[in-house]
């Protein structure tokens, strides 16, 4: 599936969420790839791309649209070591976490270390890459078996045919940036006060994931942070696959995947996966 032109989808995340330090997520999925942009080694360093030039425009997303939570029920099997979900749809966790928190810089240098490969499986599949910023205090190959494990996971897009096989060079299609707060500002150009500091966007072929959402999650997100990672990844790359927002189906269903669940969760429950357990698609309203 092929990238969605240079659309921006911001994620407006809420401040203080509890910190949590995540267990790895130990995923079984790709290696090589291929792709336009700059080639990452995991002794390399690539700085910002647009921190010296021009940010692409921020779309309508204005709020967390990080992860969509969207836990299914699908009756195929999770991905060993992924986010869990109940079956009722409901995240695990409480979003507050224990009473340690990581140490989260606010900026760092600009400059992205990419992972090692730390996945295997078919040699098909879009090409994805993951980089860290350097000093984000989040090792590269740990970030890239969690995301490897959501983009597995069969309550996530692999159910409507999406494949993905991680890569560390130029060819990948699709980069997984874990950025510092004002890093991500400036590859969001992000402008809006209240968004400062706090969101995750898509731009181009490029998800860049706020350190501090990695970390602590979001406080409006009823479950843990990693689960809360899932959210980001799942809604981020449905937007990539040309998905719009939907919004609440109900009272007490799962929310959207593809909702801005910042924007409150109009009486649905937290949920961060695209389907359920059983392989149904968690649908809303499309917002116009």
């Amino acid at each position: 599936m092929g990238a969605i032109g240079a659309t921006v989808c911001l994620a407006a995340l809420g401040t203080a969420a509890v910190p949590v330090l995540l267990p790895r997520l130990l995923p079984d999925t790709a290696s090589q790839a291929r792709a336009p942009e700059a080639v990452l080694t995991p002794a390399e360093r690539t700085p910002v791309a647009g921190t010296g030039g021009t940010s692409p425009p921020a779309d309508d997303s204005t709020a967390d649209d990080s992860i969509a939570d969207d836990s299914a029920s699908a009756g195929s099997p999770e991905t060993s070591g992924s986010p869990k979900s109940p079956d009722d749809g409901r995240t695990s966790g409480s979003g507050k976490g224990s009473s340690t928190q990581p140490t989260i810089p606010e900026s760092g240098p600009g400059t992205f270390a990419t992972a090692p490969l730390t996945v295997t499986g078919p040699a098909s599949g879009t090409p994805f890459r993951v980089q860290v910023e350097d000093g984000a205090g989040v090792d590269p190959a740990d970030a890239a078996r969690q995301i490897a494990a959501i983009l597995d996971d069969r309550r996530g897009w692999r159910q409507a045919g999406a494949r993905f096989r991680q890569v560390t060079g130029p060819e990948a299609e699709l980069t997984f940036r874990v950025a510092t707060a004002k890093t991500t500002d400036k590859l969001c150009n992000v402008r809006q006060a209240d968004h400062l500091g706090e969101v995750n966007c898509r731009t181009g072929a490029d998800v860049v994931i706020n350190l501090k959402r990695w970390q602590l999650g979001s406080p409006e997100f009823d479950g843990p942070p990693v689960e809360y990672r899932a959210l980001i990844v799942n809604h981020e790359v449905g937007h990539w696959l040309g998905r719009g927002h939907e919004t609440c189906p109900g009272p007490g269903r799962p929310a959207p995947a593809m909702m801005q669940q910042i924007d409150g969760l109009k009486g649905c429950v937290s949920n961060a996966w695209p389907y359920d357990t059983q392989g149904h698609y968690l649908s809303g309203p499309a917002v116009p």
